[in-house]
């Protein structure tokens, strides 16, 4: 067996360093699941805690607010810690939220949920930084797709699961239970950090060598430059103009997929005359389907330009409101197309912004910029939906403004990304 310098085995080495990306897979599935968790319960939340439609509605809105409103203290967190530290951080208050979220109470409801999503606004900024940091560069598109794909993956776990565990035992069991999720993503990270650490400490024979693990695994040897070093000038992400149109694409994303994450078991009721119980689960098609876009993307970058990988997913993303609004019968295959679409629009924004970025302070400023800007528009999706069904009585006028919001995606940013190889 070949033999690594100080007494380490490639083989172990191999072994070792896939423990990253593994937590991150387990770390993602905590980042998009507690938002959606109350969603098959809302009914029964709403009868025993008496809260209004309003209320209801901000336990979907409160968390992608979070997104942008907390996003600088997210990036002033991770420039004090580490990221090593941030992502256990935010797991630790994820889940602290879902265990105060649920207790009985409205206000423990809507406490706990602001505290996920503080939380998950924490791990949404460091993780590109994780993944940045410590990927080689013609790896960083297959990684980021398998990270967006395990944070549609918790969805739907969450979405299919919930309503099943609160028939035999409760609702606020069922939107408990899932804090398993952070405890295994905890333990996991934890390991995967001290493997890390071990397999980067030199002995005294050998030099420092600046390479992630998942480097070290392929055998690229990329030097990452970790802050900018003394002398390298970066332009502040705001006064960049790719930056704006990347965080005006992604707010059109944002708005798009949680307006429909909100509303689509509502919709599929009231167009199609499904229950309840059937509109949720079909809804989880839409959530699991973005695997195919989150890992798709990656493989297409390898060859297209982003500019033209952000056209093809505003194409198919927009089957999805005017396949609802002209055939909603065929929901099944408009929430393929959609869904799809929707894991594919995150991942190719985030792939542009790690290509684009120059430092790991670099790919914190632009991640913060553009996810906090993008989650703030996303945040008004399912109020401004359900606002404007309120007063039309209908679902035209909120698939309109979906379909503003895809157009949106669509044209700002391939128009960003186009100067982007």
């Amino acid at each position: 067996m070949t033999t690594g310098a100080g007494g380490r085995t490639a083989a172990g080495l191999r072994g070792a360093a896939w423990l990253l990306p593994a937590a991150i897979v387990l770390i993602a599935l905590n980042f998009r699941g507690p938002i959606v968790a109350t969603a098959p319960v809302i009914g029964d939340v709403r009868v025993d805690l008496g809260l209004t439609a309003t209320v209801a509605g901000l336990l979907t809105t409160i968390p992608v607010l979070c997104f942008a409103l907390a996003t600088p203290f997210a990036s002033w967190v991770i420039a004090k810690a580490d990221p090593e530290r941030a992502v256990s951080l935010s797991l630790v208050i994820v889940l602290v939220g879902t265990v105060v979220r649920s207790m009985p109470s409205s206000a423990a409801l809507l406490v706990g949920t602001a505290v996920i999503g503080i939380g998950i606004t924490i791990g949404n900024v460091v993780i590109p930084v994780v993944i940045r940091r410590d990927t080689s560069p013609e790896r960083v598109g297959l990684v980021t797709g398998v990270y967006t794909s395990a944070l549609n993956v918790g969805s739907m776990i969450t979405s299919l699961g919930t309503a099943p565990i609160a028939a035999s035992w409760g609702w606020p069991v069922a939107i408990a239970v899932w804090a398993v999720f952070a405890v295994v993503a905890g333990l996991a990270w934890t390991y995967a950090v001290g493997a890390r650490a071990a397999w980067r400490r030199p002995t005294a024979s050998e030099p420092v060598v600046e390479t992630g693990p998942i480097d070290q695994v392929l055998g690229t040897g990329a030097v990452r430059t970790v802050d900018g070093g003394a002398g390298s000038a970066q332009v502040r992400p705001d006064r960049r103009l790719i930056t704006w149109g990347l965080t005006l694409a992604f707010g059109g994303q944002a708005f798009s997929y949680y307006a429909l994450t909100a509303w689509i078991p509502t919709l599929l009721h009231d167009e199609i005359g499904f229950s309840k119980a059937s509109s949720g689960a079909s809804s989880s098609v839409f959530q699991i389907l973005a695997v195919v876009g989150a890992l798709g993307v990656p493989v297409l970058a390898a060859k297209w330009r982003p500019r033209a990988i952000i056209a093809l997913v505003a194409f198919l993303w927009l089957a999805m409101p005017l396949g609802l609004l002209f055939a909603p019968q065929l929901w099944l295959l408009w929430s393929v197309l959609g869904g799809a679409a929707q894991g594919g629009g995150i991942t190719v924004i985030f792939i542009v912004i790690v290509r684009i970025v120059s430092s790991d302070a670099d790919a914190r400023r632009m991640s913060a910029f553009v996810q906090g800007g993008g989650y703030l528009l996303g945040s008004a999706g399912p109020l401004v939906a359900g606002s404007l069904h309120g007063i039309t009585g209908d679902w035209t006028a909120p698939l309109l403004v979906v379909l503003v919001a895809v157009l949106t995606l669509g044209i700002v940013g391939t128009f960003a990304a186009r100067r982007v190889a």
